[in-house]
């Protein structure tokens, strides 16, 4: 066991958190970080979703979070929503931000790391090539699983996982959501309308 490791699995303390909704092409977003780095993407963030979110934030993390201030563009939220708002706008192919995978474990966060390392920005991987990549040729359904579960979606690109024969597959923000990010990156055409 290396030493990442084994600071991965030290207990931690209770966690500062903190937390913002802002609003992107795909509609409002629930950001979350701690101060090892950003911990929470949250789809579709409106009330009743944000206070859920929250909830379960501090229920895993140990601690209340608290609500940023992301317009004086300090804090460990100013980054994360300046690199959202240029992956957006088209001028970002590859975040670089400091993650906090406390939400995310064994498998679920093996599987995550390989995605965010080796799926590129205008590329997509199919559930079954990606379990290969993870020396677990048979887990296709388990890189689902993991994909449902990513706590960081958008920057780590869960939307670039596909089926095999071309499908879309699932997804947690809905396939709407899905369809629009990729074609944000190239990889479909842009919706009509």
């Amino acid at each position: 066991m290396n030493s990442d490791e084994q600071f991965e699995r030290a207990p931690r303390g209770p966690e500062r958190v903190v937390w913002a909704v802002v609003g992107s092409d795909i509609g409002p977003l629930l950001l979350a970080a701690t101060d090892q780095g950003l911990v929470n993407v949250v789809f579709h963030a409106r009330e009743a979703v944000r206070d859920k979110a929250l909830r379960g934030l501090a229920a895993r993390l140990g601690s209340e979070p608290v609500p940023a201030r992301p317009e004086d563009g300090t804090g460990p939220l100013a980054e994360p929503i300046r690199q959202l708002e240029a992956y957006f706008a088209g001028d970002l192919r590859a975040f670089e931000l400091p993650l906090d995978w406390s939400l995310s474990s064994g498998f679920n966060r093996q599987v995550l790391r390989e995605l965010e390392a080796t799926v590129p920005y205008g590329t997509v991987v199919g559930y079954g090539d990606l379990a290969d990549r993870v020396g677990q040729p048979r887990a296709a359904q388990a890189v689902g699983a993991a994909m449902g579960s990513n706590p960081l979606p958008v920057v780590v690109p869960c939307h670039r996982v596909v089926e095999s024969d071309g499908g879309l597959g699932g997804f947690g923000g809905g396939l709407e959501t899905k369809r629009r990010l990729l074609a944000l990156e190239g990889v479909l055409p842009q919706p009509l309308f």
